[in-house]
């Protein structure tokens, strides 16, 4: 990745802090933020050659996605973000896509619960139901699948890694962890160094989401804030983070403390970039990081 920021990244960063700066002078409600996530994505077409197939099965509903070039005996499960408020397998489908193409494998795009409607438990138990529906109606070995996430998501993938691991269930191959949210704790955030220039992601917005997610429940319980979490016994994760957004601090304390516990733990900083830049399709460096990503989950998951 380069030392800063790419040209189209650059003018995109422009463009989204413009984007905010307006959000923010006339805030939204839920129902138009979750159309606004939708309908920024749905411009992004899937990959050609994927195949698409509806899955609603009991306690799961989501879009399995098959590239042309996909080994069918090993399946990505993908968690999107959106603060467990917002997101979809519209909004997400495109990126999923391309870390399976990338990875040579079939993904499962879950459209997960959200809450306020659905607070936690609900996503995670989802994601659960999903892993099961991997492995089990679909005969995937659980080492010949792999979990990311975005954001929201990629917390929600480490509990659903920690829920496996305390059930006694064989883990997942790897995950990957994209910008991940792993701690629900927001007390502080605003006096990061990085909360003002993410132009994706601002204190205000985790604090909302958190709220409409925890519903009362402990912000400290590691299912809602794995940063807190035992570590130990977890399989290989990649965590890619940017260098100027404002889950940066998280995403390293997660991932040395993974490091201390044993747990193999590779940790990417995209310089300048900000949050969850892998979903814009037309950034060198979210090609870059594609690319990173499949190759770690073709190694998890026992890919040529």
């Amino acid at each position: 990745m380069h030392d800063g920021p790419s040209p189209e990244a650059a003018q995109l960063i422009g463009l989204l802090r413009s984007a905010r700066a307006a959000a923010e002078a006339a805030p939204r409600t839920l129902d138009e933020r979750r159309a606004d996530l939708d309908g920024l994505a749905a411009r992004w077409p899937l990959p050609a050659g994927v195949a698409t197939e509806v899955v609603d099965e009991p306690g799961v509903r989501g879009l399995w996605l098959t590239p042309e070039a996909a080994d069918r005996d090993r399946c990505l499960l993908y968690l999107h973000g959106g603060g467990y408020t917002r997101g979809s397998t519209t909004s997400h489908g495109a990126l999923a896509a391309r870390l399976a193409s990338a990875a040579g494998t079939c993904a499962l795009v879950l459209g997960y619960r959200l809450a306020p409607e659905h607070p936690f438990p609900a996503a995670l138990d989802d994601a659960a139901a999903a892993f099961d529906l991997v492995v089990g109606a679909r005969g995937i070995a659980p080492a010949r699948t792999a979990i990311a996430g975005d954001s929201a998501g990629g917390g929600l993938t480490v509990a659903t890694m920690l829920r496996l691991r305390d059930g006694g269930r064989p883990p997942p191959g790897g995950a990957v962890l994209l910008s991940p949210w792993l701690d629900l704790r927001v007390a502080g955030v605003a006096d990061r160094p990085t909360a003002a220039l993410d132009p994706m992601l601002s204190p205000a917005d985790l604090r909302r989401s958190a709220a409409a997610y925890l519903a009362g429940h402990p912000e400290d319980d590691p299912l809602v804030s794995p940063i807190v979490a035992d570590l130990r016994g977890l399989p290989p994760m990649l965590v890619l983070v940017g260098t100027e957004e404002v889950l940066l601090q998280d995403a390293d304390g997660f991932a040395r403390r993974a490091a201390t516990a044993g747990t193999d733990v590779r940790l990417v900083e995209g310089p300048g970039l900000f949050h969850v830049w892998p979903i814009f399709p037309g950034l060198p460096e979210s090609a870059a990081a594609v690319e990173r990503a499949g190759s770690f989950l073709r190694e998890v998951t026992g890919g040529a």
